[in-house]
């Protein structure tokens, strides 16, 4: 009886929250579901009128829809490559007992801290600028031809920004992990003629699993709504070659106005993100399982 009592207790303290929390997702999303089903501009008030499905056709049959969804894809798969990759290499190099080993962890985490429009900025002027840029620079002093990197390789470009800003995350949570592994083991390891590689497939890599699984799920998570760094560097172009969905509703909303339109492709691309989460949640699970 007292763990009946208890349990209602605690639903009823946690129900005012729980309440806000659900207003606070669902009175947008539902505003959202509302006009995706209206024809409605702002640079034509008062006549809005209903659509049905038609915004969501017209998202879906955008010929840059198609162009955004791969982008988007390539963005997201190129920057986990990089900063799982990455952030491994760097959480095996710092766990390695070396003099101003503690500054270099700061150093490493550093980016992590800077907002995405600043990071942005100090590589799109001072970074890959074609001219006044260090690369360009540096390309320079060896007599090759400077890059102008956003009007060559634009999503490239872009990767480069956003894998800088998650590697610190991503080396982060795997040192952590790599912490936490059983040196006796690496010993016992060692002792029966295992080499560096062999103990790090064997014993280190599946550790790790774990903080990999995770740091996928977050960085897939915020990775599929990356804006600031699109807008701030290329808007998109040259053309959409940088345009992703996320930066396609912008582009409907508030260069077109077209408030129909925009929420119905945020209401395409929230779909598209929870298929990804719940893959990679199920995916999550089962490593935990092991």
């Amino acid at each position: 009886m007292a763990t009946l009592q208890t349990r209602a207790a605690a639903r009823i303290m946690s129900a005012p929250a729980i309440l806000l929390l659900l207003a606070w997702m669902l009175i947008p999303l539902g505003m959202t579901l509302y006009f995706s089903t209206l024809r409605y501009n702002l640079l034509m008030p008062g006549t809005e009128s209903f659509v049905g499905w038609e915004n969501y056709h017209y998202f879906l049959t955008d010929p840059a829809f198609t162009t955004a969804f791969r982008n988007t894809l390539v963005m997201v798969a190129s920057v986990l490559a990089i900063t799982t990759i990455g952030g491994t290499l760097l959480a095996l190099l710092m766990d390695q007992p070396f003099w101003g080993r503690s500054i270099v962890r700061l150093l490493v985490i550093a980016p992590f801290f800077i907002m995405p429009v600043v990071s942005a900025l100090v590589w799109k002027n001072l970074l890959m600028h074609p001219v006044n840029g260090l690369f360009a620079w540096i390309a320079r002093v060896f007599g090759m031809q400077p890059i102008d990197w956003f009007g060559q390789m634009p999503l490239f470009s872009i990767i480069l920004i956003v894998a800088w800003q998650w590697l610190p995350f991503a080396t982060l949570i795997l040192l952590t992990a790599l912490q936490s592994l059983d040196q006796e083991q690496m010993e016992a390891a060692e002792m029966d003629g295992a080499g560096p590689l062999a103990r790090f497939w064997y014993i280190t890599l599946p550790h790790l699993s774990r903080a990999l699984t995770v740091v996928v799920l977050i960085e897939t998570i915020f990775l599929l709504s990356i804006f600031a760094e699109i807008l701030t560097t290329t808007n998109g172009g040259p053309g959409v070659a940088t345009t992703t969905i996320t930066y396609l509703v912008y582009v409907q909303a508030l260069l077109q106005f077209d408030v129909g339109g925009a929420s119905a492709g945020g209401i395409i691309a929230v779909i598209l993100a929870n298929i990804v989460a719940i893959f990679l949640i199920r995916m999550l699970g089962k490593n935990l399982d092991k």
